[in-house]
């Protein structure tokens, strides 16, 4: 029964652990850019709730000092610090996603794909048609 008791006990870090796994594989398994942004959001988000979860006191308060400013030395405050360091990463985590979606875009524009197999052919291709393009340039001067 201890074991029964230690996995529900940690239930959250059991959560966030497949959560992140699975954003992981979302991001090294699929093909799709966009797919991949989105495991990528979902590593992140599995992170962030890690963070959120160890700043979390049981039987404490915010931290908020009362107006008279006389504290009661007996009072237990929850850790602020990963609240605001989480904050700042969803800002982050927010241009990051942006700034990929965007890069997409472009991608798309450029490839008309967002397959990442399909542009590493459209690129191999390209690559050989410029070596060839190179070679009888250069076989032509000899």
């Amino acid at each position: 029964m201890p074991e029964i008791e230690y996995i529900l006990g940690h239930l959250n870090y059991w959560l966030f652990t497949v959560l992140m796994m699975t954003g992981l594989y979302i991001v090294v398994a699929k093909g799709n850019l966009i797919k991949k942004i989105v495991g990528l959001n979902l590593f992140q988000s599995a992170v962030f709730m890690f963070y959120i979860s160890l700043g979390k006191i049981t039987g404490g308060t915010a931290p908020i000092f009362p107006l008279d400013m006389r504290i009661d030395p007996a009072t237990v405050y929850t850790n602020p610090l990963p609240h605001v360091l989480i904050l700042t990463g969803i800002v982050v985590g927010i241009a990051t996603t942006s700034l990929g979606l965007a890069l997409i875009v472009r991608i798309r524009e450029e490839y008309n794909t967002i397959e990442e197999d399909e542009i590493l052919g459209i690129e191999k291709e390209l690559v050989a048609q410029e070596n060839r393009t190179l070679g009888d340039a250069m076989g032509g001067r000899a």
